[in-house]
């Protein structure tokens, strides 16, 4: 069955934009659909919804989602892209991305494109709806069988765990480098630690951006985006598989803010308008500190961000933001707050205004392990995310516990 994906959308055919968007659906076996209106359903649609935009295809789009909502077209996901330019677009994009979710059950996504997209920056997105549509009975377990392995070849960490029966037995991490080489490294030391041998292993998962190259080396049974896998890692670690719950992955390249509901995702968005919103810019700013970032946490908490205002939208102006700071005498303490607190309020916003969120909220990845990024993120959005155990093996354990469900 070919999966159906709904396209709301306005200037993708002004440039190469709407032939690398169906270039990304076919490749993970999608196809891009456009809800049949007529003027009259446009008309009434635009009036329904209570706002007229000026656009002619802003206004088609808000009648293709009342076609969506009331049924009047069938699709199995949605998708939702306007150019990043456009404040009027960016207005709708994000309401009409809320009205579908809150009239139907389809998973939804919304983009933001500039002239210059490649499919391959699409291609995850529509692979995670995909996923969610065909997959719905997998990403729902609850529970991991046999004995399992998880891959996670991320762009700063590649991590490795072994499960079994539902427990984590064995785990082990290292700064990515060579994809087969730091993938097999740390799943030989998570094996050592489980006291398995490979042949015991039933079924391995991997996910990240080394995903396809480690599933066919290592057979995998499961070859999966990070969007579905993280999400059902964090949900697991955090033992919230039930209701609902909103997850936020700061990574060192891009960013994921995941909303789910009964462990199955059903609106997400990712990456970000620069590495100044990432772990990468921490990164950089613990390096300028001449610490390890592993320290920063430590050192922002006992500093006041409100001493030392930074803006690390961009991460070139950020570090430059945090020269002049240093130079005027700031303290690390306060600096450091400031850098995590930077961070804390571009991911708010640029990737939580795009989603509803919901309660409790599970902050995941390699950056919660920093203590001063988890206390902004709270001063943020005015309440404490949870950080489970090993939250930053999120995909692994994904991984892990999906695979399972092919034995």
């Amino acid at each position: 069955m070919t999966i159906k994906i709904a396209q709301l959308s306005c200037g993708t055919e002004y440039s190469s934009v709407q032939y690398e968007i169906e270039k990304a659906a076919r490749s993970v076996g999608a196809k891009i659909v456009y809800p049949d209106v007529s003027a009259a359903d446009i008309d009434e649609a635009v009036r329904r919804f209570g706002f007229t935009p000026r656009s002619p295809q802003l206004k088609l789009m808000i009648a293709r989602a009342a076609a969506l909502a009331d049924e009047k077209y069938d699709a199995d996901a949605v998708f939702i892209t306007t150019c990043f330019r456009c404040a009027e677009a960016a207005l709708i994009r994000n309401e009409l991305r809320r009205f579908i979710q809150e009239n139907t059950r389809l998973p939804v996504v919304t983009y933001s494109f500039t002239e210059r997209l490649k499919a391959s920056q699409l291609l995850t997105r529509m692979e995670a709806l995909v996923t969610i549509v065909s997959r719905k009975e997998l990403l729902a377990r609850e529970r991991q069988t046999g004995i399992t392995v998880g891959l996670d070849s991320g762009s700063s960490t590649t991590k490795a765990v072994v499960m079994e029966n539902n427990k984590i037995i064995g785990k082990d991490w290292t700064p990515s480098g060579d994809v087969i080489q730091s993938a097999t490294q740390v799943l030989n030391n998570a094996l050592e630690m489980a006291g398995i041998e490979m042949k015991q292993v039933e079924a391995i998962g991997t996910t990240g951006y080394g995903r396809f190259t480690l599933g066919e080396h290592f057979g995998a049974k499961l070859v999966q985006e990070e969007l579905t896998v993280n999400s059902k890692g964090a949900v697991w670690l955090a033992d919230r598989q039930r209701g609902e719950a909103t997850i936020i992955d700061i990574g060192g390249m891009d960013n994921k803010a995941i909303t789910v509901r009964d462990g199955v995702p059903d609106n997400f968005t990712m990456g970000g308008i620069c590495a100044g919103a990432s772990g990468r810019f921490l990164e950089m700013t613990a390096r300028r500190l001449k610490i390890d970032v592993t320290e920063l946490g430590a050192l922002a908490d006992k500093g006041n961000w409100r001493n030392a205002k930074m803006n690390s939208y961009c991460s070139v102006f950020g570090i430059q933001d945090l020269v002049t700071t240093l130079g005027e005498g700031k303290s690390f303490e306060d600096v450091a707050a400031a850098a995590c607190h930077s961070v804390a309020e571009q991911v708010y916003e640029q990737q939580l205004q795009e989603i509803d969120v919901r309660h409790p909220i599970i902050e995941v990845g390699g950056t919660s392990l920093i203590s001063g990024l988890v206390t902004q993120v709270g001063e943020v959005l005015g309440e404490r995310p949870i950080v489970p155990p090993d939250s930053q093996y999120i995909g692994a354990v994904g991984g892990a516990l999906l695979s399972s469900g092919f034995l």
